[in-house]
């Protein structure tokens, strides 16, 4: 069965991988310590025939400082939307009875199923990102370095500090930021040569991890899929990100695309422009310990990278 899934959901919504490569993504990804407890792949059949499909994430939060289990559900694909409807209520529901308290829905390139009548859409804003650089296009003074799975406690600690202001945000352990990262980087590794990069990189202070970006590559097009640093002021992500652009001084600059948390952002970057998001993340109440006031535009911090594909 899972064979069949994977043979009718591969295709161009799978960024760019093919039948193979994308068996090898979801088999990877399942064997992570995370997604092995927290990621289920189900279908929607008629016989022997799949007539959608859908990964469903088991994820923890932190909603008005109370934790909160959440349902995500992504990865979506069906031959109808009527079909996909279906599987998603039927996964939200069946989470629902299991104690979940808030169920996200993630996009999916090329499948609009259409909202239901009790969703409501996560407001984040789609950011163009400007870097400040020296006229002499030099690298400012960081150290820094390639991330590894020891720098993740650290990265989890400093997202935590910052997160803490925010109404929701996910609560993300070392697992979960290894998962995420891992995802990229099979995108990166398992498509067409050189079609995708990831760079996951440390800026850090002894030997501790002080501030990191990870940032997907594609052509000119960055995508900053998360960041942290200790310093609220954000100052050596904005380090980092210069360092990166000026390894190729006489390339022509990125377009840089992000999600940032409300009031941060490094003083090396600007904002080049600003537009609610097109990639909507629709949000479903399911228990009292949830259902408050809709969120607002500064309520929520969520990073792009935890879209999952």
């Amino acid at each position: 069965m899972l064979d069949r899934v994977l043979d009718a959901t591969c295709g161009p919504s799978r960024a760019g991988l093919n039948r193979t490569a994308y068996g090898k993504f979801h088999e990877a990804r399942t064997k992570t310590a995370w997604g092995h407890r927290c990621q289920r792949s189900f279908a929607l059949v008629d016989g022997q025939s799949v007539l959608a499909s859908a990964d469903r994430y088991d994820l923890a939060g932190v909603f008005d400082g109370q934790s909160v289990r959440v349902c995500a559900i992504g990865s979506v694909w069906a031959e109808r939307p009527a079909q996909a409807r279906l599987l998603i209520d039927s996964l939200i529901d069946g989470a629902a009875h299991e104690g979940a308290d808030l169920a996200l829905v993630f996009p999916t390139m090329g499948i609009e199923v259409g909202p239901h009548h009790k969703d409501d859409v996560m407001p984040m804003t789609d950011l163009t990102l400007g870097v400040i650089e020296s006229p002499r296009y030099g690298a400012p003074m960081t150290m820094v370095r390639g991330g590894e799975d020891r720098d993740l406690a650290a990265i989890v600690a400093m997202g935590r500090a910052r997160a803490e202001p925010f109404r929701f945000h996910l609560d993300r352990d070392t697992d979960f930021v290894q998962y995420a990262i891992t995802t990229k980087r099979l995108l990166a590794g398992l498509g067409s040569a050189h079609a995708r990069e990831l760079h996951f990189f440390i800026a850090e202070e002894g030997i501790t991890a002080a501030a990191y970006v990870v940032v997907s590559v594609v052509g000119n097009r960055w995508t900053l899929e998360e960041c942290g640093d200790r310093d609220p002021s954000g100052a050596r992500v904005g380090a980092l990100l210069q360092a990166l652009i000026a390894r190729e001084p006489v390339e022509r600059r990125p377009t840089i695309h992000a999600w940032l948390p409300p009031h941060f952002l490094p003083p090396q970057v600007t904002i080049v422009s600003a537009q609610p998001s097109t990639d909507a993340v629709r949000v479903r109440f399911l228990s009292s310990r949830a259902r408050v006031t809709p969120l607002g535009a500064g309520d929520v911090l969520f990073w792009r990278g935890d879209l999952f594909e």
